[in-house]
């Protein structure tokens, strides 16, 4: 098949094309001998040109196609090559591929068919070369099996500036147009390109204009413009309702207020977590959820008008519901509202333990199992538990700090909270990196040396001076001490104790224990206790002296001396401080 269904051969158009045999002229069809449909003149057929050379005679370049010239018989009547013309079998002929040429056929311009079209010269009487044989066409078969091949036909338009145009599409009576009856806008936009399936190069094969014509047309048309309009309709009402909504969010984000309650809630309390690092916008969601405030946008809003509003922090929170949001903040950075597990400075994971299992509503002891079994699961660094001879595995990893903690929650994952927070914070301070400069194996004993300080001191200033203390014990050449530590704090440790009176000196060093610093030269194996962060800094950062003894005489003083002569005038001034009850 040829383009747009046409073949290239010889038949003619399908019997049920509306144009086939009345070439669209009421099914009139002419016949050689009959006398033209108007008037009974022939028609006067000017010079055609093919292949667009319109008005010079020449020939165009198409394989040397040449023009056809009718030629009249004695009485006036229009012949055509091949018309009434004997057939001669053998002659030879010369057909060339349809490029555009235009041709007569149904009472129209026909163009774009791809038929082979045979350039004859006529020999008959009166023709041009009358006496010659034919050069071409002479053993031309008749396509239309004696039916003439090219009926008389209305004058031809004036021919256009390009072999391209053409004349208006015929009309029919199965398409009233958009102008006869229906209106344009419903016709919808195939209709047009339904009308003009004649032109060149958009050439429908048969079965198209049989679809066309065909029972139902008009009613599918309908159809159509049906659809047509109720997508026009969706169309434009979406747009509208489209353009309103994000108007109006437009105009909400910039002018309008934000859905808010009013008051300070119901009497009915929920509890919301607020995770760490969590920002305006999610700890308004979280209380969104809960039912507390009305709207994200509602608590931004009062948390940016709230001077302290950016100081909330992580925890556990008991809050009303349906609270305006300016009230949420308000209660928010109160401590009437906060429910987490804090946790001091210098408390034993023994201590911790037990506060974890009131408030996740356990049996006493479950957290304490628990690390015991999975300590090794919990996140420890690397450098942690390096010394066999520890007590406590997480002991120092459990940081002071507020933790959210409620019931429904598992030790272990409060756990793993815990030591994660201890490990970031221990990263923070640089307890890996400082730990050679201060003649440190690790940075575990790093924390141990902090946990004594905040055992044993009582103040930012006592902390420093107190890990000079403990640094100049620890020197090989110190003949004050000899390399023990002698603190009691870590007499108190190993037997799960808190008192000032441990006993004599003698009494001390007989005591069996990696943690006894009376017997034991050195450090204890690890914390004894979880430090903050200005024990941590001192630690880090010592003071600088020569002490090698203190004593604490009240809670906001304590004496400090570089010989152990110095140090028994100080422990008098103790002694006579705790018979004056101080």
């Amino acid at each position: 098949m040829t383009e747009y269904g046409r073949s290239p051969g010889s038949e003619p158009w399908h019997p049920e094309d509306p144009l086939y045999g009345d070439g669209g002229w009421g099914g009139q069809q002419t016949h050689a001998g009959q006398q033209p449909p108007y008037g009974g003149q022939p028609q006067q057929y000017p010079e055609q040109p093919q292949y667009g050379d319109w008005g010079n005679g020449q020939q165009a370049d198409y394989g040397q196609a040449q023009q056809h010239y009718p030629y009249y018989d004695g009485q006036g009547h229009p012949q055509y090559p091949g018309q009434g013309q004997p057939q001669h079998p053998g002659q030879g002929h010369q057909q060339y591929p349809d490029q555009g040429q235009h041709h007569y056929q149904g009472g129209g311009w026909d163009t774009g068919t791809h038929e082979h079209v045979q350039a004859a010269y006529p020999t008959g009487p009166g023709g041009p070369y009358e006496g010659q044989n034919a050069a071409h066409g002479g053993g031309q078969h008749d396509q239309y099996g004696g039916h003439d091949a090219y009926p008389q036909q209305e004058p031809e338009p004036e021919p256009r500036a390009s072999r391209r145009a053409e004349p208006e599409p015929p009309q029919t009576d199965w398409d009233p147009g958009p102008d006869q009856g229906e209106h344009a806008f419903f016709a919808g936009a195939n209709d047009d390109d339904d009308d003009d399936s004649d032109e060149p190069g958009r050439r429908r094969g048969r079965g198209d204009r049989k679809g066309k014509g065909g029972k139902g047309g008009k009613a599918g048309k309908k159809r159509r413009n049906g659809c047509a309009c109720l997508v026009v309709v969706l169309v434009i009402g979406g747009g509208i309702g489209g353009v309103g909504y994000f108007g109006y969010q437009f105009y909400q984000s910039r002018f309008g207020a934000a859905p808010d309650y009013a008051g300070n809630g119901t009497s009915e309390t929920v509890t919301v977590t607020i995770p760490k690092g969590a920002d305006g916008y999610a700890i308004g969601q979280a209380l969104k959820k809960a039912g507390v405030v009305k709207s994200v946008d509602a608590f931004v809003t009062a948390q940016a008008n709230n001077a302290e509003g950016n100081t909330i922090q992580a925890g556990v929170y008991v809050l009303k519901k349906e609270m305006s949001a300016a009230s949420a903040v308000s209660l928010m950075l109160s401590d009437e509202s906060r429910n987490n597990l804090v946790i001091a400075e210098g408390r034993r994971n023994a201590q911790i333990y037990e506060l974890i299992d009131q408030r996740l509503g356990v049996k006493s002891g479950t957290t304490e199992e628990v690390a015991k079994k999975e300590w090794k699961s919990l996140g420890l660094p690397d450098w942690a538990n390096d010394n066999q001879d520890i007590k406590e595995p997480l002991e120092g990893f459990l940081y002071p700090s507020s933790y959210p903690v409620s019931k429904g929650m598992k030790p272990e994952d409060v756990l793993k909270e815990m030591v994660d927070f201890s490990k970031q914070k221990y990263a923070e301070l640089g307890l890996e990196k400082k730990a050679r400069s201060l003649n440190l194996d690790s940075p575990l004993q790093v924390l141990t040396v902090a946990s004594l300080v905040q055992a044993e001191g009582k103040s930012k200033d006592d902390f420093e001076k107190v890990a000079r203390v403990v640094y100049n014990r620890l020197k090989p050449d110190n003949t004050e001490t000899y390399g023990l530590l002698d603190f009691d704090s870590t007499v108190n440790y190993l037997r799960g104790e808190s008192k000032l009176a441990t006993g004599s000196v003698d009494q001390l060093r007989q005591i069996d224990d990696p943690y006894n610093t009376y017997k034991i030269k050195g450090l204890p194996p690890g914390p004894i206790n979880n430090p903050g962060e200005v024990a941590i800094e001192a630690a880090l950062n010592p003071a600088k002296g020569n002490w090698y003894y203190f004593v604490s005489i009240s809670e906001d003083e304590t004496l400090f001396a570089e010989t152990n002569e110095e140090q028994n005038r100080n422990r008098e001034k103790y002694l006579e401080a705790q018979k004056n009850g101080q």
